[in-house]
């Protein structure tokens, strides 16, 4: 069994100017940059090697969290050479270092290419690697990104498993979404790389939950005294999870459309956020073994959650803007005609525990809407006698709320209910405002993107922010039902540039969630 290391964390810090932090900085808290250790990007010559995993690298080679000297080698079937590779990420690293420490770090990067499952392929990647392991003392690890389907993960890990684990160090694999498109196909997925992999050492990303908010929501339910105590059915009303995009399928509908905005952002991405706000307390949030207990309580959580009921849902689909100009879903043309794929879903969950009995959880995701934004809103009752306490009030006392914006410009705040200075009696709403980049401007410029966070964590060998198999069986058991009832279902058109189908108002409406209607507007947004 593979040593875990679980140090607390180490800051991030920006090297724009300052130039490349030497690894010594982080080694008494990161052993591993003082060892060897080699990363295969397997689909380095695709997009989200180019775009994320290889800036991502990069940006933890430049702070100090990779080994100096660190082997990257990029593995994929297109036939290019080492120098193509370098060309083809460049364009992704601009900016985000020096000129020179960007040439050093491309250095680094090499690529070999061949079939994902031909051992003669990994059979010479094999040899290469051992051979520079060999000239090292100690401890040499090995690190795989799969940046490729799901297609791919069986027949490339029996390869590596059989040709390419190390013997003298750890061995970790990151496994990118989607894991299966239902429930039957989770399992078939996961049953072919049963037996090749022990859980310890698959990492399977959402990056999510690598998102500065996320990772600062239990810290922000646990560490503070004044939070804990509201977090439950007796002050909280309703808590709503939303998605919101102001683009279109930018000429990938066909790509959207064998997925649709439930499995592509509500089955992962939302479903773990909800986990998180929703989960009690771990036994452990720091220290050994804290990831397998944050674990098990997210999936507790999941495994609470009752069925989802299809009229206690709301699924949409964005027609063209009212000037004309933002097509429709259908206009794309890579997207099937008369396609009924929802571009948006309102969807209500119930958790039936103790703690959650009675209060609706709402998911919300859509495309082509009105702004871009992702958040957390916990609506808490009504204060109580409010009308009597204040008669004459010009309309009822806003709820309280705690938001917490996840995108863009990282943010908490509280509404609160004030008088209006002067000489009056009204009551308005404002805020108890957390803006990261007022309060922390040099950590807010310096925020790590969330695959960098995600990746040093692979490193630490810390798994908290990353899906168990069974955190995905419970996900899919909640998802998979709803999905096949709805196949054929009709969405309702919504205009793009709205707000969604009005039917999603109405529906989380009923539930006794509260709109301001308008007569509240954050400050930070103006």
């Amino acid at each position: 069994m593979e040593t875990i290391q679980r140090p607390e964390n180490q800051k991030f810090e920006s090297t724009h100017i300052m130039g490349r932090r030497e690894p010594s900085a982080h080694i008494e808290v990161c052993p591993f940059v003082g060892e060897c250790l080699s990363i295969v990007v397997l689909g380095a010559s695709g997009d989200l090697a180019k775009k994320k995993t290889y800036p991502s690298l990069f940006a933890l080679w430049n702070t100090g969290f990779l080994p100096k000297d660190v082997l990257i080698m990029g593995y994929s079937r297109s036939k290019l050479t080492d120098d193509d590779l370098r060309q083809r990420i460049t364009p992704g690293l601009s900016g985000k270092g020096s000129p020179v420490d960007i040439q050093a770090f491309l250095r680094l990067c090499v690529y070999r290419s061949g079939p994902f499952e031909s051992e003669e392929s990994w059979g010479k990647v094999e040899e290469e690697i051992l051979s520079r392991e060999q000239k090292f003392q100690g401890n040499a690890n090995r690190l795989f990104y799969m940046a490729v389907p799901p297609s791919v993960f069986s027949p490339a890990t029996v390869v590596i498993s059989k040709l390419c684990m190390g013997k003298r160090g750890w061995n970790r694999f990151i496994l990118e979404k989607p894991f299966g498109h239902d429930l039957a196909s989770f399992e078939e997925l996961s049953k072919s790389i049963d037996g090749l992999l022990k859980e310890e050492q698959i990492y399977r990303i959402d990056h999510y939950l690598g998102k500065e908010m996320v990772a600062n929501l239990s810290c922000l339910r646990f560490a503070n005294s004044i939070f804990e105590p509201l977090w439950n059915r007796n002050f909280i009303k309703t808590v709503t999870i939303t998605f919101k995009e102001d683009i279109g399928t930018q000429g990938r509908g066909g790509y959207f459309d064998s997925v649709g905005i439930v499995r592509d952002v509500m089955q992962n991405h939302l479903l773990q956020v909800l986990s998180i706000v929703a989960m009690e307390a771990p036994i452990r949030l720091s220290g050994e073994n804290f990831d397998e207990f944050v674990r098990n309580e997210k999936v507790k959580v999941l495994q609470c959650i009752d069925p989802i009921h299809v009229e206690e849902c709301v699924l949409g689909q964005f027609t063209k803007s009212a000037d004309g100009k933002n097509p429709g879903y259908q206009d794309d043309d890579t997207v099937p005609k008369g396609s009924k794929c929802p571009t948006f879903a309102t969807i209500v969950l119930w958790i039936r525990n103790p703690r959650w009995e009675g209060v609706p959880f709402v998911i919300k995701a859509g495309k082509g809407l009105n702004e871009r934004k992702a958040e957390i809103r916990i609506q808490f009752h009504a204060p109580p006698a409010a009308q009597y306490l204040y008669p004459t009030a010009n309309s009822d006392i806003t709820r309280n709320e705690l938001v917490l914006r996840m995108q863009p410009e990282e943010a908490v705040y509280m509404k609160t209910n004030v008088k209006k200075p002067g000489l009056t009696d009204e009551i308005i709403t404002s805020e108890l405002d957390l803006s990261y980049k007022d309060r922390f401007p040099d950590d807010f410029a310096a925020l790590p993107d969330a695959y960098t966070r995600l990746i040093l964590e692979v490193l630490r060998g810390n798994q908290a922010a990353f899906v168990r198999d069974d955190e995905l069986r419970a996900a899919w058991k909640i998802f998979s039902p709803f999905l096949e009832m709805v196949e054929n279902w009709d969405p309702v058109p919504y205009e793009f540039g709205s707000r969604g189908p009005k039917e999603s108002d109405e529906l989380i409406g009923k539930l006794g969630f509260r709109y301001h209607g308008g007569t509240y507007r954050w400050l930070n947004r103006i």
